[in-house]
């Protein structure tokens, strides 16, 4: 096996996690190149040179959404938590005591895409008060 960071003998994991080994080893990998880019375009007084490394940087994002994506698709409990925090509007650790308080785990229950708690109309049919 390639990767020096493997903690068990590659011979006893199975092809499986050793794919996942690679895809998150990558992820890491491309998190990294985007702020080592991010530092430098901060860094630099030549404005030609700031552009090349947003540029490159905002690439390494695009990579690691790839990364992220294979991840969510081949862990299911991953893509259980990312659709509970993704794409959500206030804090996140409102979002995770929501989650636990509803009985479940984290993840066993995603918020209503629609920025609501998911009670329903607190309003009677016919739109008239209770």
């Amino acid at each position: 096996m390639a990767s020096e960071t493997l903690h068990e003998d590659a011979d006893k994991l199975g092809d499986d996690i050793i794919d996942h080994h690679r895809a998150i080893a990558s992820l890491m990998e491309e998190l990294e190149a985007v702020d080592w880019y991010n530092q430098r375009a901060k860094a630099t007084r030549n404005p030609e040179l700031r552009a090349i490394l947003e540029h490159n940087r905002d690439e390494e994002k695009e990579h690691a959404a790839m990364a992220l994506e294979w991840i969510r698709r081949n862990d299911s409990k991953m893509n259980e938590h990312l659709e509970t925090y993704l794409f959500t509007e206030g804090p996140l650790t409102a979002i995770e005591a929501d989650a636990k308080g509803s009985g479940g785990d984290v993840g066993s229950e995603a918020p209503a895409k629609d920025g609501s708690l998911g009670l329903g109309s607190l309003r009677k049919a016919g739109g008239q008060d209770r």
